[in-house]
């Protein structure tokens, strides 16, 4: 059975399209059959996380107004067996997609598919309604900061009002020595007020900014980076397997063996060689 999983949240730049392109692809690489579907019709990114902007021929908006069929508007990933992305063709950019439209799109890739992946736009206005109109799952991104949580909080209830039970949470960007020195919001604080499963758990790293630029995901070939480690483990928690959550307090806790004193005025930047 395909599972149709929405990736959102109610806030912008918390890495809902840094995860999509990562999970299809870890997902991909464990034999599934995975496409993925830009939903952000005007901000689209997804393709250029998966280095595939040049690729781009047609797109949904084409399959939809019936110039194409689906398989000339997906793009494969030569790299990657199994994982295909469904983008948005540049030229009809301002073109709007009804919920009924999406609905059938999606449907349609469910035929083929095992996951497919959503990466919604940021919001919860029109956009928001058509990247979850068909989906049955959804993986809700935020950041361990107030307003990141607070705006997941209000996108989980409307998830919820749609009928979208199966809810899982992803904190991304984690920066645990500096929750722990400064006082601020930790990983459990976070789950407590959502009150939803967490699924995974990815830290700050610096490797997630040169493999955007670079168009590669993460976890793609044999990077051991602790943020692909992560991803890859969300990915196996969502084939139903057993996987420990990463202990991103070791750094901290190595610290603290050292005859080092933090000075709590300290900036983070100066905190950052501990990670």
């Amino acid at each position: 059975m395909t599972r149709i999983i929405v990736i959102t949240s109610g806030k912008g730049g918390v890495g809902k399209t840094t995860v999509t392109a990562n999970l299809g692809t870890a997902l991909a690489k464990m034999g599934r059959q995975v496409a993925l579907v830009d939903a952000d019709f005007n901000l689209r990114n997804l393709d250029l996380l998966l280095g595939l902007e040049k690729r781009i021929v047609y797109g949904a908006f084409d399959f939809l107004a019936g110039e194409c069929r689906l398989e000339q508007a997906l793009v494969k990933d030569k790299r990657q067996d199994g994982l295909v992305l469904l983008p948005v063709s540049q030229k009809r950019s301002q073109e709007t997609v009804t919920p009924e439209q999406m609905k059938l799109l999606l449907d349609a890739l469910a035929q083929k598919y095992q996951y497919v992946l959503i990466d919604s736009p940021a919001g919860i206005e029109t956009g928001f309604e058509n990247a979850i109109t068909a989906a049955t799952e959804a993986l809700i991104i935020t950041t361990p900061e107030i307003p990141s949580i607070r705006d997941a909080d209000r996108t989980i209830k409307l998830l919820e009002a749609q009928g979208i039970k199966h809810l899982h949470l992803i904190i991304n960007r984690v920066r645990p020595l500096m929750a722990r020195v400064f006082n601020l919001m930790s990983i459990q604080d976070v789950q407590e007020l959502l009150d939803i499963p967490l699924v995974g758990v990815i830290p700050e790293d610096e490797s997630v900014i040169i493999s955007t630029n670079h168009g590669e995901p993460l976890v793609l070939g044999e990077n051991r980076s602790i943020a692909a480690i992560a991803l890859n483990n969300i990915a196996s928690r969502l084939e139903g397997k057993t996987v420990e959550f990463l202990d991103l307090d070791s750094s901290y806790n190595d610290l603290l063996e050292t005859d080092e004193t933090i000075d709590p005025t300290t900036s983070f930047a100066n905190l950052c060689p501990y990670f």
